[in-house]
């Protein structure tokens, strides 16, 4: 009888422990993308904590559908939202899905043909009383979903969408426009952003604002002026409108509600690296908007680089958090940049509250070119990456060490904003970061979490094949419209960002790459806005068919420059040729400016396993961090998620998952449980391309 106590008691109290070291919690939402419209990836959940973390274990996976396991050509990008234990996301063959959160169990998704192709990062999310909506981004189209059932809400525009390129055309622009990126909420309005292509043919960027019952606009905000609007002195070859496109808000916006301002980073005005056809700033291109949600009037702006001729728009939402100024609390408005700088900004009247110095660069431009004298560099905070590379930058184990220090030798190359020249210009960081899409979390403290790569990227300009004559061959028509991406040899570049189109016929039939050319795919735009020979023409080249039969070219463009690829900097061994680190994870201190810890993100197990310290890798996704003092991130290219002290910046915890997560993490709670989610599509990087979502939670 004693000894059977004795168990009772102790069994007792072993469920007791378990319940005080995991305590049920109230739910908790992701109401949005990366989190709230703070856009800060910060959760109050405290159920996973450092001294819990290590026993964090896969509670469920959801398989979305849709992978590329054939030629590992899908990705996924989405941050899923959760509402009411519902989880949103998007599958790997761009269909929107609702799933239960507690267990990952389908609840409906999407059959959707007409996506354009789109690599999504998630969709938004509305309610009043009854109506729940989620806003589904795909292709050219917004599309409006009854929350609850997935179907198509009829009176929203037109059958349940509305056509995103209508109002943004202009004369000579392709078709080329979709909204990858959700979308961002104010009471009754949708406003949005697209992303466009990045040529002399991109359609214009205008900033718009939907009614979310309706489907009808409400206001726009010209990107590029139009005469009589501020900011059209800045253009000094008119029209602009008629001639430019781009200027457009691709990489997602922040939103104060409580004073009615939205803050938008722009993209650079198009063609991305030659501006001999747009002189002047070029407002409002490269800028940080703060506008009003209600009307969209401008309130304030501040252009982070002035007349971009490198690709340096600003790549992430910009977060929103309150710090100590001057011994004062202020409400701040924080972007991160490609380049690796922290600008900071009074939230109401743009003020930078840190100095913020313009810096004389380098104007020797190719013929034609005229790059601006000065461009805004922050004082404070401290760059989060290095800021220029050079021969001595080369890694101690870097292969081909002579040719390739003879390569720098005669490089453009040495510090920020030097103009593309003929001969090799050094991009440092590379063209996408530095920072990227995936952007920075923000803690209650000021503390900016902050993932980066470090890799040189290389280009240079060349002169366009002459279209004087009118007429064009097959290989001239791929040399205008596919060389810079792909290649003039066809092998695309080292990391598979740009795929290879060698032996193309092993991978794609003629029909599906006419299908590519037509309708564009992720990162690649349509072509449709070349004439079907052309097409037929360009196709034919790629497939081994070099006919130059001449044929009248319908392209007329004053850009007399392509540029020679985005060339990521490997040695012949696959690694890359920059002193590491080559991914990062910074903590950057926002109420001193200061650096408070950096430490690599991701490794090359071979390199560690040679007693070559963890070098970390190239990311693509955000971070997340919580109440409980931790930074998630997967990003890297060795397909790990990591929890981080924030404190310290310590690795606590790390899981292998079944696909790379190039993307960033949600948190939520569910009847008293707190979840991590990532999703895991790969892709990206030479990795395999997956579909799920995976779900980590305490036992």
């Amino acid at each position: 009888m004693k000894s059977r106590l004795i168990f009772l008691m102790s069994t007792l109290t072993i469920i007791i422990c378990a319940f005080i070291s995991t305590p049920p919690i109230p739910n908790e939402d992701w109401p949005e993308y990366n989190g709230n419209g703070d856009r800060n990836h910060f959760s109050v959940l405290t159920q996973i904590d450092k001294e819990n973390v290590t026993q964090l274990k896969i509670a469920w996976t959801y398989h979305s559908g849709g992978a590329d396991t054939v030629r590992n050509r899908t990705q996924m990008q989405c941050n899923p939202i959760v509402i009411n234990g519902m989880l949103y996301g998007v599958s790997a063959e761009t269909q929107a899905f609702a799933i239960d959160a507690e267990t990952g169990k389908e609840i409906w998704k999407t059959k959707i043909s007409d996506n354009g192709g789109t690599t999504s990062r998630g969709v938004t999310f509305w309610e009043n009383k009854e109506d729940k909506r989620i806003f589904f981004g795909a292709g050219k189209w917004l599309y409006a979903l009854n929350a609850d059932t997935g179907e198509l809400i009829a009176n929203f525009g037109e059958q349940g969408r509305i056509n995103l390129k209508e109002g943004v055309e202009r004369p000579g622009a392709d078709d080329y426009i979709l909204s990858n990126t959700p979308n961002t909420i104010f009471k009754n309005l949708i406003i949005t952003g697209t992303r466009v292509s990045e040529s002399e043919t991109a359609l214009l960027g205008d900033i718009r604002a939907f009614d979310v019952v309706t489907g009808r606009k409400i206001w726009t905000f010209h990107t590029i002026p139009e005469k009589g609007e501020p900011g059209y002195e800045t253009w000094l070859k008119q029209p602009a409108r008629q001639n430019i496109g781009g200027a457009n808000s691709w990489a997602g916006m922040a939103i104060d509600r409580k004073r009615g301002i939205v803050y938008i980073p722009t993209g650079s005005a198009a063609y991305d690296f030659y501006g001999g056809n747009r002189p002047g700033k070029n407002l409002y291109a490269n800028c940080l908007l703060a506008l009003n949600a209600k009307t969209g009037k401008l309130i304030w702006h501040y252009q982070l680089v002035h007349h971009d001729i490198w690709d340096r728009d600003p790549p992430c939402p910009p977060n929103l958090v309150t710090i100590i100024n001057h011994g004062k609390k202020v409400d701040a408005v924080v972007q991160i940049t490609k380049q690796g700088y922290v600008f900071v900004f009074d939230r109401e009247n743009g003020k930078p509250l840190f100095p913020i110095k313009e810096t004389a660069f380098p104007m020797d431009g190719v013929p034609g070119e005229k790059p601006n004298a000065t461009q805004p560099i922050p004082t404070l905070p401290l760059p989060f990456t290095r800021q220029s590379f050079t021969e001595k930058d080369l890694n101690s184990f870097v292969a081909d060490r002579d040719s390739l220090a003879g390569l720098i030798r005669k490089a453009r190359t040495g510090s920020a904003y030097i103009p593309i020249g003929f001969e090799m210009t050094i991009f440092y960081p590379g063209t996408d970061g530095g920072a990227q899409w995936g952007g920075a979390a923000a803690d209650n403290d000021g503390i900016l979490y902050v993932p980066a790569k470090e890799i040189p990227v290389y280009t240079s300009l060349v002169k366009k094949p002459s279209t004087a004559e009118n007429k064009a061959g097959t290989s001239r028509l791929y040399m205008l419209n596919c060389a810079a991406c792909h290649g003039a040899d066809r092998n695309g570049n080292h990391d598979g960002s740009y795929p290879s189109l060698v032996n193309i016929d092993k991978r794609l039939n003629q029909k599906q790459v006419h299908q590519l050319l037509l309708k564009g795919r992720g990162m690649m735009p349509s072509f449709s806005h070349l004439p079907e020979a052309e097409r037929e023409a360009i196709v034919d080249f790629i497939f081994g068919k070099k006919s130059e039969k001449e044929m009248a070219s319908t392209q007329k463009t004053d850009v007399p420059y392509q540029h020679t690829g985005y060339n990521r900097w490997y040695d012949k061994n696959g690694y890359p040729i920059s002193q590491p680190p080559w991914g990062t994870l910074t903590a950057v201190d926002l109420n001193t400016g200061q650096r408070k810890w950096r430490v690599p993100l991701g490794e090359y197990k071979e390199l560690t396993n040679k007693g070559i310290k963890p070098t970390g890798t190239d990311n693509y996704g955000g971070p997340l961090v919580t109440a409980s003092g931790l930074v998630f991130i997967a990003a890297s290219k060795d397909e790990y998620i990591r929890a981080f002290d924030k404190v310290t910046g310590k690795i606590l915890w790390s899981a292998k998952l079944p696909f790379a997560g190039y993307a960033s993490p949600s948190a939520y709670s569910v009847n008293g449980k707190q979840y991590i989610v990532i999703a895991c599509g790969g892709g990206k990087l030479n990795t395999k391309s997956g579909d799920q979502f995976v779900a980590f939670a305490l036992p």
